[in-house]
């Protein structure tokens, strides 16, 4: 979830935008650790859609982009790759903590390993949140794309992880589940909720389902806007579980569970895209440098180029950001013909 910005700010940034001024450098970004992943989940875009050669973000590079925003306040360290898979990740944690950012990342938890575990407590790391795509050994196999081992194995790791920080007595990172919520693992949700506490995690989430027509990435898995009797009724069972358990219950896009798989409220049926922050408040960068409105943007079906807007390891990234490029996404964005990764947002993805 992106950090929201108050609405009076955002109208200002929209209005700068409108009349050809250039705006400040976004306060977050996105910067895509690896495109290498050690599982095949079958909703992701990364097994079914055309993607970059896979590749490491080095420490280097990412100091060259962060050093040119030096009013960054927060970095998501994921994109379509597994960050653990990274050798120096740790000593990038470590550069963004020492600069007062405020660093995050999604993980599977499969390499989530003792000295990974010291590794990242000790850089600094603020937030880490697991996918956790299912609640039994079956399920999590045929989402994930991994053997059943896999998912006893996340469990031990994160059980151990939540030990080491109180021997080390470290509040950071927060971690948390995230679960994909569609037809296809909705009846494991509440048992999410006993995994959680069974291992010290203190907060699930509801995650986004993105579909693009492949895999398990259908219209027919979606829950959104879409739910049926049972699956609120699970929903409503997990919510009282977690509350039972004091473990925190919520979901992506600053909504409640039970909100998220409804309608959604304060955006136009005719203009669904509109309520997001994203083309005024942050950028999506790949592996490779390649810069993104979002980061739903590289992994939308249809030729990358089309949504390219820049690439941010061979050019500074100022003029990117206030570059032809994006000056016409964002008069598109207010337009009733947005690029395409915004015109399906807010119906088939969710804000």
């Amino acid at each position: 979830m992106a950090t929201l910005i108050p609405a009076n700010d955002i109208q200002r940034l929209r209005e700068q935008a409108s009349q050809g001024e250039r705006l400040p450098l976004p306060t977050e970004l996105y910067i895509e650790s690896t495109s290498r992943c050690n599982e095949a989940c079958d909703q992701c875009p990364r097994t079914h859609l055309g993607r970059e050669a896979d590749r490491d973000i080095a420490l280097a590079e990412v100091r060259q982009i962060v050093e040119q925003a030096p009013g960054l306040r927060r970095v998501v360290l994921h994109g379509l790759g597994e960050p653990l898979m990274n050798p120096e990740l740790p000593q990038i944690v470590a550069y963004l903590h020492q600069r007062g950012v405020y660093t995050l990342f999604n993980s599977n938890a499969l390499l989530l390993n003792d000295a990974r575990g010291r590794a990242l407590i000790a850089a600094g790391l603020d937030e880490l949140r697991v996918s956790m795509d299912g609640a039994s050994p079956q399920t999590y196999a045929r989402v994930r794309g991994v053997n059943e081992k896999a998912l006893p194995h996340i469990i031990r790791n994160l059980a151990a992880f939540e030990r080491l920080k109180a021997e080390l007595g470290a509040q950071a990172p927060r971690v948390s589940l995230w679960f994909t919520a569609m037809r296809e693992n909705i009846e494991e949700l509440p048992r999410l909720v006993e995994i959680a506490a069974q291992t010290g995690v203190r907060e699930v989430y509801v995650q986004r389902f993105i579909y693009f027509g492949k895999g398990l990435a259908t219209e027919q898995q979606a829950i959104r806007r879409h739910a049926r009797a049972r699956e609120r009724e699970l929903i409503a069972l997990a919510a009282a579980r977690c509350e039972a358990l004091g473990v925190r219950f919520t979901a992506t896009g600053a909504s409640t569970p039970a909100a998220y798989v409804g309608r959604e409220v304060g955006q136009s049926a005719a203009r669904p895209w509109t309520g997001c922050q994203r083309p005024y408040t942050l950028a999506y960068i790949t592996a490779h440098g390649n810069v993104y409105s979002c980061c739903f943007a590289p992994f939308h079906p249809g030729p990358r180029r089309e949504r390219l807007l820049g690439n941010a390891l061979e050019q500074p990234f100022e003029a990117i950001w206030n570059g032809e490029r994006y000056r016409a996404f964002r008069a598109a964005f207010e337009s009733d013909t947005p690029w395409s990764q915004c015109a399906g947002c807010g119906v088939k993805w969710s804000l």
